[in-house]
């Protein structure tokens, strides 16, 4: 005999792998739908950097203005700058419009953006003013505004499709260390 449905219970999506710590992240702060994620990790594990996983460890950490650290809280630019020097060793100017031009990340399109690229956006009427790193599936990791967290958002949404301002690449040549010409 077979055991008795429980009532009204909804099926459950499948546990994520133990063995995968990027999608037991994603899972348990519950930031992403399943299907979302596993489609997103798998695209960072395909073409991961160390820059697009440093900054998901981040993911949760609230929005402050002017913040730059983890236990201060981020806005925008100081989670830029914080995972660029964490994970790269190089230190960008302090505002998102200032990193926009800053000699050591090249210009770039929306289709040549890769993970860990920087994605600009104009959200406060004027160009550059928000940034975040592109992580890949047209998604990117960002501090948004205040009262909000850390978190992956589409840049298929109206919202930031529309207010997409460009892309830049860091010139990881620009930040390693020059060889000794000195004999």
């Amino acid at each position: 005999m077979a055991a008795p449905e429980a009532p009204n219970e909804a099926p459950t999506a499948a546990p994520a792998s133990t063995g995968d710590p990027v999608m037991k992240l994603l899972t348990e702060r519950k930031l992403l739908k399943p299907l979302e994620s596993s489609a997103l990790v798998q695209s960072v594990r395909d073409t991961a950097s160390e820059l697009v996983m440093s900054a998901m460890n981040f993911l949760g950490v609230p929005y402050r203005r002017g913040g730059s650290s983890e236990e201060a809280g981020f806005d925008c630019s100081g989670f830029t700058r914080h995972i660029f020097e964490m994970s790269l060793g190089l230190v960008l100017p302090r505002r998102a419009d200032e990193q926009a031009s800053t000699g050591i990340l090249q210009k770039i399109t929306r289709e040549e953006l890769k993970p860990g690229d920087l994605v600009f956006f104009n959200t406060m009427r004027r160009t550059f003013s928000h940034v975040g790193i592109y992580v890949g599936d047209d998604k990117f990791i960002h501090s948004p505004r205040a009262g909000g967290e850390v978190r992956i958002e589409s840049m298929r949404e109206a919202y930031w499709s529309r207010r997409f301002t460009g892309a830049r690449r860091a010139d990881l040549s620009a930040a390693a260390p020059q060889p000794s010409l000195s004999k």
